[in-house]
């Protein structure tokens, strides 16, 4: 009667204890917030956070490379959704996509979904295995937050920023080639329903990141947050 009961408790720690395993070491894209609270801010906050930002022209224009903003995407950075076990880009479309399918093996892979694109308003599907319409864009694009003041940041903080979800957005893949590096004075989204996030997002981006704003910059963005409602 001892030994039976001895055994069936070594079954039932043998099974208890094998979920648990799988459960730790099994990736997750939820695992950690993919925004930070509060942003982007109110178009109230984002008002008071412009007339904050201090106001210079861009420097440095010439040095930038984008290989100082690291070797493409990393999740080893302290910036929202790192060190969560998955890719920055599958982050951004689990956040971003809606009719989200998820893989059964790999959960952080985003297998299909359909992107509202907020630049155009269109509806672009997306499926892991077919080319995608799709690109993940830095609404402050690196080149111009180089311009801006990241020129003197460290390698670590530069690799933060270019793997930072709130800098980042799921959008149209044409649009963003149009968008390029643009800044609002010289690039608008062609949805203008979508100008009053548009300037939040920059606003709270620069404010964040302590970056500089150009005069024309100020000025197209004070415009885009006058779209609010």
């Amino acid at each position: 009667m001892i030994r039976t009961a001895g055994v069936l408790v070594l079954a039932l720690s043998v099974v208890a204890c094998a979920p648990r395993e799988a459960t730790e070491t099994r990736p997750t894209a939820s695992a950690l917030p993919l925004v930070t609270p509060g942003f982007p801010p109110t178009p109230a906050r984002a008002r008071s956070r412009l007339a904050a930002l201090e106001v210079a022209r861009g420097e440095n224009w010439r040095t930038y490379e984008r290989a100082k903003f690291g070797k493409g995407w990393s999740d080893e950075t302290d910036a929202p959704g790192g060190r969560n076990g998955c890719d920055t880009r599958d982050d951004v479309l689990h956040r971003d996509l809606d009719d989200v399918r998820l893989g059964d093996r790999n959960p952080c892979v985003v297998l299909s979904g359909v992107l509202r694109d907020p630049y155009t308003g269109e509806e672009l599907p997306y499926s892991y295995r077919k080319a995608s319409q799709i690109q993940t864009d830095h609404v402050v694009a690196l080149g111009a937050a180089w311009r801006a003041g990241a020129w003197a940041w460290t390698p670590e903080r530069r690799l933060s920023y270019a793997n930072d979800l709130d800098v980042l957005l799921a959008t149209d893949k044409r649009t963003n080639y149009d968008k390029s590096g643009k800044t609002p004075d010289k690039w608008r989204p062609p949805r203008t329903a979508y100008w009053c996030e548009y300037g939040r997002r920059w606003t709270g981006i620069k404010a964040k990141y302590r970056l500089t704003v150009s005069p024309p910059e100020k000025k197209a963005v004070e415009e885009l947050l006058a779209s609010c409602r």
